[in-house]
């Protein structure tokens, strides 16, 4: 099916009329979004000095599984899908935009439940270098943007300070950004918290495409009833560009950032208690983490690409429930874009241990359609 054509502007006198008309191509884009076949990005059209747009993707996903230990199994969804629509408009000189999306992963359990309910992902508003809203953390664009491309929706950031999903979009976050500088503020994981979470970063991007990035976070962690200490982690991270081949690493070392890296006393963390969480060990000190992550992506040609990328990430104690105070993660990729906006792919991934949430230790074959949009 053609993708319909959108007109990029609406010439309207009575404002009744313009929003009728807003209404109408709205609903109209999001319905083409939903069936075309070409991978383009839908700009309904401009109001009054108002762009409107809608983007997003569907993915269908086929999962291979071998635990370590265990029966092997397959599963497969869309939840992945994902739907969102942006408002821009300068006012009085100051570039402001909204943005919300959402996905349809819910929160169900039940594998016979396969009406999933849209939840939400970002909801924020930017106005010139201030952003506010729920969005991605501090942590998490000190690092994602310098990674090579995986199909693991729960291995992004594995290895790094960032490597919880969890916690990868917190209920409130603030951004400031000036030139390579962004200070964030965070909705405290640690509820009774003095202050919010923080993490300051700075990148520099070289004129051959190279980028880097340094950042410290901050925040205040539950030790116990009542009591607290704070924590701090020192992240790196770049990215090498060279023609159709590139290079990332990162590497990060620090305290009490165990529920944002995903990896802590307890292994696998959840950010639901104390003693899940794995900032602390059994004795109330602050516990370690270290982690590095390697990868390599190569275009072989305008259609095909591949990803390779090695992490790993330690904690200096672990519970004696813990076999292992090492997580090890490899994923091995090939995409091959079939038309503009979809893509086709397969992932093989390993990985040595038990990962938040709901990702047993052992190998993984991925296969996946996603038409972006």
């Amino acid at each position: 099916m053609a993708l319909l054509e959108i007109e990029p502007s609406i010439k309207i006198t009575k404002r009744s009329t313009t929003r009728m008309q807003i209404k109408n191509k709205l609903a109209l884009a999001v319905a083409v979004a939903s069936i075309s076949s070409q991978g383009y990005a839908l700009e309904i059209g401009e109001v009054d000095g108002t762009t409107f747009s809608v983007g997003g993707y569907v993915k269908a996903e086929g999962i291979f599984t071998d635990p370590d230990g265990d029966e092997s199994y397959f599963d497969s969804s869309a939840r992945q899908s994902r739907l969102n629509v942006k408002v821009d408009r300068e006012i009085e000189g100051h570039d402001v935009t909204a943005f919300v999306e959402g996905d349809f992963w819910d929160n169900a359990t039940d594998a016979s439940d396969t009406s999933y309910a849209m939840r939400l992902r970002h909801a924020y508003i930017k106005v010139d270098n201030l952003t506010l809203g729920q969005t991605w953390t501090g942590q998490f664009y000190a690092n994602a943007p310098f990674d090579v491309e995986i199909l693991d929706f729960y291995g992004t950031g594995v290895g790094t300070v960032s490597g919880s999903g969890a916690v990868v979009r917190p209920d409130l976050v603030m951004h400031y950004t000036t030139g390579g500088l962004r200070f964030s503020l965070q909705d405290p994981v640690y509820s009774d918290a003095d202050l919010p979470d923080m993490v300051a970063s700075y990148t520099h991007r070289t004129e051959a495409g190279h980028a880097f990035n340094a950042a410290v976070t901050g925040r205040e962690v539950e030790t116990g009833p009542d009591d607290s200490e704070f924590g701090a982690a020192f992240s790196l991270a770049g990215k090498l560009n060279f023609g159709g081949t590139s290079l990332a690493l990162s590497g990060y070392t620090g305290e009490g950032n165990n529920v944002y890296s995903g990896w802590g006393y307890n292994g696998a963390t959840n950010p639901a208690t104390i003693a899940s969480r794995g900032e602390v060990d059994s004795t109330g000190e602050l516990v370690s983490t270290t982690g590095f992550t390697a990868g390599i992506s190569q275009k072989f040609s305008d259609k095909l690409r591949g990803n390779i990328r090695y992490a790993q990430v330690t904690a200096d104690e672990t519970a004696a429930t813990v076999p292992d105070d090492t997580l090890e993660k490899v994923n091995v990729n090939l995409i091959y874009t079939y038309l503009p906006g979809l893509d086709f792919g397969i992932e093989w991934r390993d990985r040595s241990a038990f990962t938040m949430p709901l990702r047993p230790g052992g190998q993984q074959v991925e296969v996946m359609a996603m038409y972006k949009f």
